[in-house]
């Protein structure tokens, strides 16, 4: 039988684990470390932190928004006071917030949209300019049919006394409720309703806003309107499509004006 070779030592890189040449002084080995100590860790996460008052969050983003409303010929001092303190990005998704103050609806889901920042502060405009709110420096009690994701409900909770918001789809309702938690929610009832039969219980409202059209404003909306208070909402027109139509009620009756075409989705009757 032909005898085996011995074996061969395992190669090791030099200076890893063997002995020190003569004279020289011993190298101990590095530790192997497959985690970063936790100090340095911190250090880095620290620095990866968005500073505060960047990005979304910033009140500059805000009043740019504001300013380009102005630009557009709105003229009302409270929407813009309260347009800048109010975060649009936090009522959208978070894949759409990067365009929340850009002047353009986005889609919340179920079929409905948060309609356009300058479409917003115009139809508040509007009912500043009714005589109520001039007469007290606010909206008073308000009825915002088509409470959506909540946005214009803050809104409203920071230019009126009370507001009253009532929402037909199950899924809104509940998000406007999770998105209204830390904005003034002890001025907002929210209303899981038929938008449509407005909401009684709480009649008369100094101002009613509505965010869906219909080829007629429903006559609930019209005999819970208080005297001397202001109807916004989106109808029917003519031949043009919708058009914002404001209704004044006076002790003896009401009158209305149409004014510049919008587009908002359809006023539908019922709760699902």
């Amino acid at each position: 039988m032909k005898p085996r070779a011995p074996r061969r030592p395992p190669a090791f890189p030099a200076g890893a684990g063997t002995a020190s040449a003569p004279g020289a002084a011993a190298r101990p080995a590095a530790p192997l470390r497959p985690q970063r100590l936790l100090d340095s860790a911190a250090r880095d996460a620290a620095r990866l932190t968005a500073p505060t008052g960047l990005g979304l969050d910033s009140d500059a983003v805000r009043l740019r928004m504001v300013e380009r409303l102005r630009l557009e010929g709105i003229a009302c001092e409270p929407v813009f006071e309260v347009m800048a303190q109010v975060p649009r990005h936090l009522f959208v998704d978070t894949a759409l917030a990067g365009q929340a103050y850009e002047d353009t609806s986005l889609p919340i889901g179920l079929g409905q949209t948060i309609s356009k920042p300058s479409v917003v502060a115009r139809m508040l405009e509007l009912l500043f300019q009714g005589a109520n709110a001039r007469r007290q420096q606010h909206l008073g009690q308000v009825l915002e049919i088509g409470t959506g994701c909540g946005y214009q409900a803050a809104l409203l909770a920071r230019l009126g006394r009370r507001v009253v918001s009532v929402e037909r789809l199950t899924g809104l309702f509940e998000r406007a409720q999770s998105n209204l938690t830390a904005w003034r929610q002890d001025r907002v009832r929210l209303v899981h309703g038929d938008g449509m039969l407005g909401h009684p219980p709480l009649a008369p409202y100094d101002s009613i806003i509505a965010a869906a059209g219909g080829a007629e404003i429903p006559n609930a909306w019209l005999e819970q309107l208080a005297i001397g208070g202001r109807l916004v909402a989106p109808t029917q027109g003519s031949s043009v499509g919708q058009v914002l139509v404001v209704v004044d009620r006076h002790s003896d009756g009401w009158s209305r004006i149409h004014h510049e075409s919008v587009h908002f989705v359809p006023l539908k009757s019922g709760v699902t």
